[in-house]
């Protein structure tokens, strides 16, 4: 297999779709929501999206902060982490994504935890 990650997840549209299902997800969870009580949906959406098609091999899109810049100061704790994955498992699900590529994914946000949790 020689496609990339980027074109597996159905590009960027397919990206855009994950993206939007992940924040709407994001909004709706207890755990996770009041995180995002004064952020806009439509630039977390389009944040979202850009940085996924850029890390997943499309085109360099995405112009925002780097993963540790972008939660510095945040105390994010590993059950937020957590549950920010659980959301991204089932938008990944809601869009049909298959397995292997679930499981590239998730390894990819993971890979990110120590940018994000406790900085």
């Amino acid at each position: 297999m020689n496609d990339s990650l980027y074109q597996r997840l159905g590009g960027t549209t397919g990206i855009e779709n994950i993206a939007n299902d992940l924040v709407d997800l994001h909004l709706a969870n207890s755990a996770i929501a009041p995180r995002f009580a004064n952020s806009d949906p439509v630039q977390l959406k389009n944040a979202a999206a850009t940085f996924f098609i850029t890390g997943t091999g499309g085109p360099e899109v995405y112009q925002g902060k780097d993963m540790l810049a972008a939660h510095k100061g945040m105390n994010i704790s590993a059950a937020e982490f957590m549950a920010v994955l659980d959301d991204a498992l089932k938008a990944l699900t809601m869009n049909n994504i298959s397995q292997r590529e679930q499981e590239e994914v998730l390894f990819i946000f993971y890979s990110l935890r120590s940018d994000i949790v406790l900085v």
